[in-house]
This record gives structure tokens, sequence and C-alpha cells, in this order.
């Protein structure tokens, strides 16, 4: 009730309204879609930018956004399946990509033969592993929500 009344201000005054990414609970959620790619084969055992080597067969990813050590749950947005990963390296560095995952994840979002797929990225603060992640991903939610759609 409190949205509907909300935008029916904001179309009236003709000024942006921006609605709040929040789960049911009301906490802030980061968020972001895009294009979803996965590494390819040749960067198993190289080292990603926390230092320790990429394993394809853990649900790790690359995001220029997240934190280091962040956790987030990727969905592809054609299938629906989801996965938990966490972040440990950098990039993509391809225009329109959100998130490089490894060939598990990639497995699990069923993006594995076409490579690329449009996903989800969602990132709470509830689900981080440390205090100094948390409120990172809290500080980058609540602004993501104050900036105009």
């Amino acid at each position: 009730m409190v949205r509907a009344a909300a935008v029916a201000i904001s179309l009236v005054f003709l000024t942006p309204l921006t609605v709040k990414a929040a789960d049911q609970d009301g906490e802030p959620v980061l968020k972001q879609q895009g294009k979803a790619s996965y590494y390819g084969d040749d960067f198993h055992g190289k080292k990603t930018a926390t230092g320790e080597r990429l394993d394809q067969d853990k649900l790790t990813a690359a995001s220029k956004t997240l934190p280091p050590g962040s956790k987030a749950t990727v969905t592809n947005q054609e299938t629906g399946k989801s996965v938990d990963v966490e972040i440990n390296d950098r990039g993509p560095y391809a225009k329109g990509r959100v998130i490089d995952v490894t060939r598990k994840a990639a497995e699990k979002l069923d993006m594995k033969e076409d490579g690329v797929a449009p996903v989800t990225v969602e990132a709470r603060p509830s689900q981080q592993p440390d205090p100094e992640v948390k409120e990172k991903i809290t500080e980058k939610a609540e602004a993501q929500e104050k900036k105009p759609r």
C-alpha cells in the first residue's frame, strides 16, 4: 500500500523513484544483472587476486564490484538455477559481464555448454563470512538503493 502511494506521488510530480532492493526482512541486497561467463580450463591452478590458486572444482568466482571473500548467489535467468559462490578474484573484463565463475559453478548454473548466460548476482550482508565484508556489502547495497533507476 505504501509503495503504491509512493509510485502515485512520484508519477504526479514526475520525479524519479528508487525502489529499495531489499529482501522480505528488509535487509539491503546488493544486486547486479548482466552476463556470467566461466573460466576456461587454462586458468585452473593460476593465482587469483586473493593469492589462492584457481580450482575449477570449487564454487568460486571473479567480480569487479564484490569484495574478495564475499559470498554471493548467482541465478541463471534462463533456467532459474542458482549457485552460491565465494569471490576470490577480480574480473571479468569483457563488456557486459558481471561475474566469471568456475567450471563447477557453471555446471550448477547449466551454462557450461553455452559459456555465457544472463544472470542475477545477489549479495546479502547476513550471508557474509566476517564483519568487515558484511559492512562493505551493506554500504554498497545501501548506495545502490539511493541511485535513481
